[in-house]
């Protein structure tokens, strides 16, 4: 434990989420240990780990005392743009509820292309009725997966159990039972060659910004069963050239959209996202974070470190997730 046994405070630090119902889970869940939302100073002694969405630039690099940075969101690319950030290991959240919500969002999304919902919700606004529509079978349509963590490979998983071909591409080989599996430069283009739909859930690093571009637009299987590829971001925004994606849909490189992520958010008024008609804007909530599920497993894995068992689901500061 802490010295004195007396376990160290949490800083909590969060942009653009109220701190509120965290504080509420973390007093509930941690009544021995007191959460802050600032230290007191930049040096403050008697923080010990931080929980943190988009921390305040320098708010964590002075802390003397500081033992583990728990990022509360899926991605961690917020932590690693703070200039001065400690060398203490970073976790990242691995939660049941979390990936099951990103499951439910990416078959969701895939099912409403799969099954034309764009087309008839303007039939809909038009009083069109339009019936003998010629749709292929889920076993007929290949799913592609960009990213294959712990999101990509339950979602893909669940994607085959509907019937869909799933396939999936990741930096490094993976293994996944009923799903084909590409990884490296060298397996890129045999995935795009044979995915009509591709998802994108593949952490945001210098080598994934704006991989989301025309190069690999000009890539992806010209035709399948539901015309030009049918692309899904639930990942990050830095992902995304987003002026290539416009351009990609205008052009018939891609017949379809759905961003979950952007750029800037809140998307500007002004995007044209907002109105183009091949594109599915919703505002990142794929897998939102709730605090009632992810704090428990952060408290836990404190008070483990604090009696000298290991952290888990740590980020590989190297790759970048």
């Amino acid at each position: 434990m802490s010295e004195n046994n007396n376990p160290g405070r949490i800083l909590l630090s969060l942009t653009g989420w109220a701190p509120d119902v965290w504080l509420k889970q973390l007093a509930e869940t941690a009544p021995h240990r007191k959460t802050v939302v600032e230290p007191e100073g930049e040096s403050d002694p008697s923080i010990e780990y931080a929980v943190v969405w988009k921390p305040r630039p320098k708010a964590l690099g002075k802390l003397p005392r500081l033992k583990a940075i728990f990022s509360v969101g899926a991605g961690v690319d917020h932590v690693f743009s703070d200039p001065d950030l400690p060398d203490v290991p970073i976790v990242r959240v691995v939660s049941p509820d979390l990936t099951a919500r990103m499951s439910e969002y990416v078959v969701w999304q895939v099912l409403d292309h799969h099954r034309l919902g764009p087309r008839y919700r303007q039939q809909q606004v038009d009083r069109i009725w339009e019936e003998d529509r010629d749709q292929p079978a889920a076993s007929e349509i290949s799913v592609g997966i960009m990213g294959l963590g712990e999101l990509g490979t339950d979602a893909a998983l669940k994607l085959r159990c509907l019937g869909f071909k799933v396939s999936g591409w990741s930096r490094t080989a993976k293994n996944v039972e009923g799903v084909t599996c590409h990884a490296g430069s060298e397996g890129l283009d045999p995935f795009l060659a044979t995915s009509d739909i591709i998802v994108v859930l593949l952490p945001l690093t210098p080598d994934t910004r704006e991989i989301l571009n025309k190069d690999l637009f000009a890539r992806m299987t010209k035709r399948g069963p539901l015309g030009a590829p049918i692309l899904i971001n639930a990942g990050r925004g830095g992902l995304q050239n987003e002026a290539d994606i416009l351009n990609a849909l205008d052009t018939g490189q891609l017949s379809a959209v759905t961003l979950d992520v952007f750029q800037q958010e809140p998307l500007p008024a002004d995007s044209p996202f907002w109105t183009h008609p091949k594109v599915t804007v919703t505002p990142h909530s794929a897998a939102a974070s709730m605090p009632a599920s992810l704090i428990g497993p952060m408290v836990a894995q404190m008070d483990a470190h604090d009696r000298g068992e290991p952290l888990t689901n740590l980020v590989d500061r190297k790759a970048g997730y």
